[in-house]
């Protein structure tokens, strides 16, 4: 019964503070250059996005089930990006370090929000590559539009779901005590072991959470790989199973820039300083939604030969328009 009071809050009057304090780096001089540094870093990362989503939506070869969540989740970077990097330098650079109660929360459900759903993304991409391998013959079948596009709405209210209940339990604390948030932003983890009341139902539903958003889907994504592997082991010439592993080396490059820094961090978390964990949080944060279109317009024949595609379309109308001008 106190575990659900606790949770619900009945009978109970919650403490809740008008501010939090954000206290970012502590003792590193000139430490402004790095959140400059994090701008140019969004402004790639919006740049990249923007260009993949349009390549995506002008390119009608590229309306497959795989672009579909490639789509996604250039949405997912460049809403996550946004959601994060400008109000980081808000606080940061124009020293706007309290944050109010209802907008910190708001801040945390946007951030969160994001970074679930890049992993859910890169579940359905391996999902996509699982099929496109094993079976190659039914993965027209297998791998729909409408399966596809199933799955990321399914994966979006789910995630939306999850954190909505992670916020509502964040309400059901009272903090009397301490604002300050030993992080860059409003820090799940960090904001609820600040309450003074019984915070074990938050603590419950935090652990929830790494496991269905962080060890199931890398879990899913290694069973994948094993799959694949074994799969590929039985392919008989090497050049058919090097030609068949390069369609995946773009999505592993994704999971090992997204994947190893968030481990780093919670294997060694009692380990390392907290300038060391804001400044691995951080770049996990910011790097990937860079990353993630610059790995794919390299790594993908497809999306390199449409922007080729483009380029020359708007080259040739560029010349058209000059020549009806001169004439």
């Amino acid at each position: 019964m106190d575990f659900f009071n606790s949770a619900l809050g009945k009978n109970i009057t919650f403490v809740r503070p008008e501010y939090f304090i954000i206290s970012g780096f502590i003792g590193i001089p000139n430490i402004n250059y790095y959140y400059v540094f994090l701008f140019f870093v969004y402004i790639v990362s919006v740049l990249g996005n923007t260009a993949v989503m349009a390549i995506i939506y002008l390119d009608h070869r590229l309306r497959t089930p795989k672009y579909i969540v490639v789509f996604n989740l250039a949405f997912v970077d460049l809403c996550g990006s946004s959601a994060l990097v400008p109000k980081v330098l808000d606080i940061f650079l124009f020293n706007h370090q309290y944050i109010p109660y209802a907008d910190c929360l708001a801040f945390l459900f946007f951030c969160y929000t994001s970074l679930s759903m890049q992993v859910l993304n890169l579940v359905a991409l391996s999902y996509d590559r699982l099929i496109a391998i094993i079976y190659p013959l039914h993965y027209q079948v297998k791998v729909t539009h409408r399966f596809m596009l199933s799955l990321i709405a399914c994966f979006w209210v789910f995630v939306i779901t999850v954190i909505l209940i992670a916020v509502g339990l964040l309400t059901r604390l009272s903090f009397c005590k301490s604002v300050v948030i030993n992080s860059y932003f409003c820090d799940h983890g960090q904001m609820y072991r600040l309450a003074c009341n019984d915070y074990k139902p938050t603590d419950d539903f935090s652990w929830f959470l790494i496991v269905v958003i962080l060890w199931l889907p890398l879990t899913f994504i290694l069973f994948s790989y094993s799959c694949i592997g074994y799969a590929l082991s039985k392919v008989a010439t090497v050049h058919e199973r090097v030609k068949a592993f390069k369609t995946c080396t773009a999505h592993l490059s994704l999971v090992i820039i997204y994947f190893i820094p968030i481990l780093v961090t919670f294997t060694m978390d009692s380990k390392i300083s907290p300038n060391a964990r804001i400044l691995n949080l951080s770049l996990t944060s910011v790097f990937p939604p860079m990353l993630n279109p610059i790995i794919y317009v390299l790594q993908t024949q497809e999306i390199k030969e449409s922007m080729k595609k483009i380029l020359k379309f708007r080259k040739k109308s560029q010349i058209t328009v000059k020549r009806e001008i001169m004439q």
